[in-house]
């Protein structure tokens, strides 16, 4: 595999990018994302990932790893090549997209040309437990109404461990705050039995 290419850019255009490397001339695929950070002339690093098809060897890069990780494992989905998910990725941020497939955000995903609801829905059975959750700053971004409340996202990824859809955990904390209607916040052990006994209910 090829990890990355690093060079002078020697071309740019709308879907991708030439970089040279000591003389050789490489085609990258790229996402909107990296292409924004590239000029022609310039020095640069791009992590890369190497499709190997029977009649030709595509380069696909990325702003950074983590778009490049994400890409791989997009690709792990029933019906999902790499240039449906060079698409998600051109629609989405991998941040986004974990959250949308994590909070069954179907809408979200056919906003990507070429993914209708079945296919939306397909993504999401296989890759919920393979993209996992948002990660750094973002991850609290897209989070934002729970950072007033910190137990409020303790007793999620709680429930989310023990084996909840996001989507279950959300609707549960959503309960017990209603419930709290401004009292005084019991511990979270105590929170996290009463999300337990709503989703046991329901």
């Amino acid at each position: 595999m090829i990890a990355f290419v690093s060079g002078r850019v020697a071309a740019a255009g709308p879907d991708g990018a030439v970089i040279d490397v000591h003389g050789v001339g490489l085609s990258v695929q790229c996402t909107p994302a990296t292409l924004a950070g590239l000029r022609v002339g310039d020095h640069a690093k791009v992590p890369t990932s190497l499709v190997v098809r029977e009649d030709s060897l595509t380069l696909f890069g990325f702003a950074d790893d983590d778009e490049r990780t994400v890409f791989e494992l997009l690709q792990t989905a029933s019906g999902v090549g790499p240039r449906l998910a060079l698409a998600m990725l051109a629609v989405h941020t991998p941040n986004a997209l974990r959250h949308a497939v994590a909070a069954e955000d179907l809408t979200a995903l056919t906003k990507v040309p070429g993914i209708g609801k079945k296919g939306a829905q397909r993504i999401v059975l296989e890759l919920r437990d393979r993209l996992g959750g948002p990660v750094g700053d973002a991850a609290a971004d897209l989070r934002a109404p729970a950072r007033a409340e910190p137990w409020r996202e303790q007793v999620q990824m709680g429930l989310i461990n023990l084996g909840w859809s996001a989507k279950d955990a959300d609707a549960a904390v959503s309960a017990v705050a209603a419930d709290l209607d401004g009292a005084e916040t019991p511990p979270v052990a105590v929170l996290l039995k009463s999300a337990l006994k709503k989703l046991s209910r329901g």
